[in-house]
């Protein structure tokens, strides 16, 4: 059976007691004031009524505090708070960015979940941040590669677009570690004084340097243990030595 037609991904009341099962593996927690105490479950109750929905919409999830008497959910405190979309909307997102090996983009999951692509952009950033790392740790090491490279993306706010130039996208440098993780950088422009400060910090000196025959990486060789680089025309990997590297 196909792991998409688990009930959490299409129910609400199931997506709820999903989630509060994997935060909240010893009972409801409330947000307010950490009590661990009885709490009860206020059921039936509906949001307003609205043009959309003019009875309302069933509320799942809600609890009452014993003890501070606040009301919480599951979603409070996390990715999910303040937000509108179902919750089961949110764990059908949050599997097709996390299943998909090459990424999900945000007009991506517009179409597949039939959501608004304002919806689908917001999905995507708020996931995207709860999943970034903050260790910031050397990458790469004795042994291990490091491939580097800029792409242009985007549309910069004001620069007319010319045929077969990148000036108006915006720059973004990544940094890969063969077998491991990446981290992506956003620059002014592909230049040496911009990329090289971002390398050299985020790059442990062991490391073998991959990258393309840009001058950019000119002179990267000297501060690691091999720099090898690709010619695209020539479709070859060529590689420079530096004096440290015969030592």
């Amino acid at each position: 059976m196909s792991v998409l037609s688990r009930p959490y991904f299409h129910d609400e009341a199931a997506a709820f007691e999903h989630v509060e099962g994997m935060l909240w593996p010893q009972g409801p927690v409330c947000f307010h004031c950490g009590s661990m105490e009885k709490h009860y479950a206020l059921k039936g109750g509906r949001t307003k009524p609205s043009k959309k929905n003019p009875h309302g919409i069933e509320i799942h999830g809600l609890y009452k505090c014993s003890d501070c008497r606040k009301k919480f959910t599951v979603r409070m405190g996390t990715i999910f708070e303040e937000s509108k979309l179902p919750l089961h909307i949110w764990l059908q997102a949050l599997h097709a960015m996390c299943a998909s090996k090459k990424g999900v983009s945000a007009h991506q999951l517009h179409r597949a979940l039939e959501i608004t692509y304002k919806s689908a952009w917001f999905l995507c950033h708020r996931i995207r941040e709860a999943m970034r790392s903050d260790d910031f740790t050397p990458m790469g090491g004795a042994g291990k590669t490091v491939e580097v490279d800029e792409t242009y993306i985007g549309r910069l706010a004001g620069t007319p677009v010319k045929k077969g130039g990148s000036a108006h996208k915006n720059t973004v440098v990544t940094l890969v570690e063969r077998g491991g993780n990446a981290r992506s950088f956003h620059v002014d422009a592909a230049r040496m004084g911009n990329v090289m400060p971002i390398v050299r910090a985020n790059i442990a000196k062991e490391s073998a340097l991959m990258t393309d025959e840009s001058g950019i990486y000119r002179r990267a060789g000297q501060d690691f243990a091999s720099h090898e680089f690709v010619t695209h025309f020539q479709g070859r990997i060529r590689s420079r030595q530096y004096p440290h590297q015969h030592d």
